[in-house]
């Protein structure tokens, strides 16, 4: 393998974990392209998207290197993306060389996320029953908003798992916690229907993508932060039509 190829599944490599896990396209851009000059290639340039990265680069006598690869799936891990980075700064700096950076890449990609799936049902439901006090709800209504969080959290990990269609995945999880929290009201667990629905709905409002959406436009890069903005507005869609049926359905 010419070191041109190895270099290039190296930078891909660490684009995908970062752009699957939750970096913003800027910052993916910008770890590329120092791992590339960082290794002596010229005429160094990425153009990333929210579904693909594209990367070229010129090696000496050899020529020119491009190839791109699109990525499908998008999750929430910024500690894998804080370990990529943090990679990339040690080869930056000369610390570890191309095969090091390789294999600790590897091993990010096929590391488990850094909470167990049951930490984050919890930390669903206790942001649930919080919110659902914040926003004026009573003392009663926690415990239906962190049931019902812990539904609706479960119901989005398991849909997206097996049909492997995110909206429709949070389409059903808006709709199951919504309908678990008019039940869980309804037999008297809880006081403020409103409220309820509102803490069970919030942990899954898409603040990383709005976050995302508005850093790559403020830093330019226009197609990114487009699109990034339509996937969390399409997310907010799925979410209001799911606890809409559910509320048209049950009340």
């Amino acid at each position: 393998m010419r070191r041109s190829d190895k270099m290039m599944d190296i930078c891909l490599l660490a684009g995908e974990i970062m752009l699957t896990y939750g970096a913003e396209t800027y910052r993916v851009e910008e770890t590329l392209e120092r791992m590339a000059r960082a290794a002596h290639f010229k005429n160094v340039h990425s153009f990333v998207t929210t579904t693909g990265i594209f990367l070229s680069f010129e090696e000496e006598g050899i020529g020119d290197t491009m190839q791109m690869i699109r990525v499908d799936d998008r999750m929430q891990d910024l500690n894998k993306v804080s370990l990529v980075n943090q990679v990339s700064r040690q080869f930056v700096s000369g610390e570890i060389d191309e095969d090091e950076a390789y294999d600790r890449l590897v091993m990010i990609e096929k590391a488990p996320m850094n909470y167990p799936v049951w930490v984050i049902h919890f930390a669903s439901g206790l942001a649930g029953g919080g919110f659902s006090y914040l926003f004026g709800g009573g003392v009663r209504d926690v415990f239906p908003a962190f049931i019902a969080g812990i539904i609706a959290s479960i119901s989005v990990v398991k849909f997206q798992e097996y049909l492997k269609v995110k909206f429709f995945a949070e389409f059903m999880a808006a709709f199951l916690g919504g309908a678990t929290a008019i039940g869980l009201v309804f037999f008297g667990i809880g006081q403020n229907l409103d409220q309820v629905i509102i803490g069970t709905l919030m942990p899954l409002v898409p603040g990383i993508p709005l976050m995302n959406a508005v850093r790559d436009l403020m830093s330019g890069d226009l197609v990114a932060g487009v699109s990034r903005g339509a996937e969390a507005t399409i997310t907010s869609l799925s979410i209001a039509t799911g606890v809409a049926l559910a509320i048209g359905l049950f009340l």
